[in-house]
């Protein structure tokens, strides 16, 4: 005797809008019917970064004493510290110390001090808050330090620079900006800047002190926030792994456990992740664009109670 009961079917549609698909299915069997509807969202397109790109970094120099910056001109490698700067010279496989030039300020640093060594030949310029020294590593250390509240010039890579207007009492940039090409512009006050290039086009990135990544045009015209996290530090950087320059950004949030760096590229007006992370043990205090694939990251080493320099450098895929 043949089965008299009803035959189940079942029809399956599947849909799609920019941000998601659907699936629906539907079943009848006799005067019973059911429909059961998933979505899910649509993923991002496939990645046409390059592979291998990795991120190195070199124990330049540590002390028990902070570290503001550490640059490298042809006399040797000078270090900026709070109370002085030091010019140090090989011998053999260690740095031995040639001289160092005492730094007295007008008046007390601020808190969470920072300083820039910006190398001009064989002279430099070293910026700190209210104070600024000019001087030359050849034929011997010298340096003339006098009060000033002039801008810090601020260079990511080797082809863009910012002139910015620190703020003296604080450890950030007050807004006042002047561009590559003389405009004087207004942006938020902000801890660090970056310039990256996508797609013929130059951008500048800001780490704006209420925590945003903000990005602007090279005329540092307003374009938009940023969806990344960041930390305050980054740095541009003269490598292009094939879509264009990349910049360096340091971890947000708590550093008791340590700090990361990690390089970025931009794609389509979007920051993509380009490189692993590379883990320091501490936070970084200072991260500082030393001219073509590197930058000169500080970190106050939580293990030793030390500060230590480190050359971090973008290397592209062989």
């Amino acid at each position: 005797m043949g089965d008299s009961s009803p035959t189940a079917e079942a029809r399956v549609t599947v849909s799609e809008n920019a941000s998601q698909f659907l699936l629906v299915e539907e079943a009848a069997k006799g005067d019973e019917h059911q429909v059961w509807i998933v979505a899910w969202k649509r993923g991002g397109p496939a990645s046409t970064l390059p592979q291998g790109v990795t991120l190195e970094k070199k124990l330049l120099w540590e002390q028990a004493e902070p570290i503001l910056d550490v640059a490298f001109p042809p006399a040797g490698m000078l270090v900026l510290s709070p109370s002085s700067i030091t010019l140090y010279t090989r011998n053999g496989t260690q740095w031995e110390a040639q001289r160092s030039i005492p730094i007295s300020t007008p008046r007390p640093w601020p808190a969470d001090l920072r300083g820039h060594l910006r190398l001009k030949g064989s002279g430099f310029q070293a910026l700190l808050p209210g104070l600024q020294c000019d001087g030359a590593t050849e034929p011997a250390l010298s340096a003339d330090c006098h009060p000033s509240d002039g801008a810090w010039v601020l260079e990511s890579g080797s082809r863009s620079l910012l002139l910015a207007d620190f703020t003296s009492t604080r450890n950030y940039f007050g807004g006042r900006v002047t561009t590559q090409s003389g405009q004087h512009k207004s942006v938020p006050a902000f801890f660090a800047a970056a310039s990256v290039e996508s797609q013929g086009r130059t951008w500048w990135l800001l780490t704006t002190v209420d925590g945003r990544v903000q990005m602007f045009d090279a005329t540092l015209d307003a374009a938009g926030t940023l969806a990344v996290q960041w930390g305050s530090d980054i740095a541009g950087t003269d490598t292009h792994c094939g879509t264009g320059s990349q910049v360096l950004a340091t971890r947000p949030g708590d550093h008791s456990q340590g700090d990361a760096i990690q390089a970025f590229t931009m794609v389509d007006r979007t920051l993509q992740p380009l490189t692993d992370s590379a883990d320091f043990p501490g936070p970084v205090t200072a991260l500082w664009t030393s001219g073509g694939s590197s930058a000169t990251a500080v970190v106050h080493d939580l293990r030793t109670e030390k500060y230590a320099a480190y050359a971090v450098t973008v290397v592209c895929a062989n």
